[in-house]
């Protein structure tokens, strides 16, 4: 979605790339931010954790894979660098100097500045947690839920899932976004839903962003 938005999808070439980074079964974000430098995007990959926070062993939606996957992921952050990959991350360092914390967070105002330019964001987001307030009754797009229409089935579980920042609205302070499972629509949530559901446990903040003057 976001390499078609840039003018550089070939069919061909993706599989190619998906085939040769191994993007096929279980999908970090650190997959993502190398997917971007593969098709020699811009790209700015913030996160909380630089590399597989074992906390996340127990949780359900990372048990199956979290064993064969974590010494993976762990050495993509560790030759970032060296493969051009940009990784930051934002966070309390509990090793180093108060006076030395710039910034502890990626800010929705942050968010906002970049979007604002015409670039784009993929954000891990807890599906559980968001709610889509265009999304209405079509069944085949929405889970219902005493609150309302949803496009994902609420869960007390943490169900992690990307989708792709568009825009936002200061006025009605909302953002809008598009959930690749559905590619033919757009999404909108209040800028609360949004910050709860991309903070949520299991996300690590992560965020990357991708930039139009690629």
């Amino acid at each position: 979605m976001v390499l078609r938005y840039l003018g550089q999808l070939d069919d061909g070439e993706f599989e190619s790339a998906l085939q040769e980074l191994r993007l096929t079964r279980s999908i970090w974000t650190i997959d993502l931010a190398y997917l971007m430098r593969h098709f020699g995007v811009r790209h700015r990959f913030c996160t909380q954790t630089l590399g597989v926070d074992k906390g996340y062993k127990n949780q359900s939606f990372y048990r199956k894979h979290f064993d064969t996957e974590e010494t993976r992921v762990n050495q993509l952050f560790a030759q970032a660098k060296a493969c051009k990959v940009l990784v930051e991350k934002w966070g309390l360092d509990s090793e180093g100097p108060w006076e030395q914390l710039a910034q502890i967070a990626v800010s929705i105002q942050d968010i906002q500045a970049h979007l604002a330019q015409g670039h784009v964001a993929i954000v891990l987001v807890n599906s559980g947690v968001l709610h889509c307030d265009l999304c209405s009754s079509p069944v085949k797009y929405c889970c219902f839920a005493p609150s309302g229409h949803r496009c994902f089935c609420r869960t007390p579980d943490y169900q992690g899932h990307f989708i792709v920042l568009r825009g936002y609205s200061r006025a009605t302070s909302c953002i809008f976004y598009n959930n690749p499972a559905y590619a033919d629509r757009m999404c909108s949530t209040s800028i609360s839903n949004f910050e709860e559901a991309r903070t949520s446990y299991g996300t690590d903040e992560d965020i990357l962003f991708v930039y139009l003057d690629s």
